[in-house]
């Protein structure tokens, strides 16, 4: 019978979700973005409905430069003048 019950609960309603009313959420916001940033996601909710959730920012990594070194191959041409055909298809015009 759980696993039916578990089913149909909605989204917000999972077990690191806490869920407030608006009044709430207003008065503790300083301590809600705490409770966000250390990783519990919070609903705010009004009238019982919910509206807005407060969840941690995810921090990237920050790429570094040359990371890619070796493994991308760039033709000798690459910048050669392209065929007359591909530049008319490009201007839109026939040759």
């Amino acid at each position: 019978m759980t696993n039916l019950t578990n089913c149909c609960r909605p989204w917000y309603a999972a077990d690191m979700v806490k869920v407030l009313n608006l009044y709430e959420a207003k008065s503790q916001l300083s301590a809600l973005v705490e409770e966000a940033s250390a990783g519990t996601e919070i609903v705010i909710a009004k009238a019982g409905v919910p509206r807005a959730r407060l969840v941690p920012i995810k921090v990237g990594t920050r790429r570094r430069p040359g990371g890619s070194k070796g493994r991308i191959r760039i033709s000798a041409d690459f910048d050669a003048p392209l065929p007359a055909d591909v530049l008319a298809g490009f201007a839109g015009t026939k040759r």
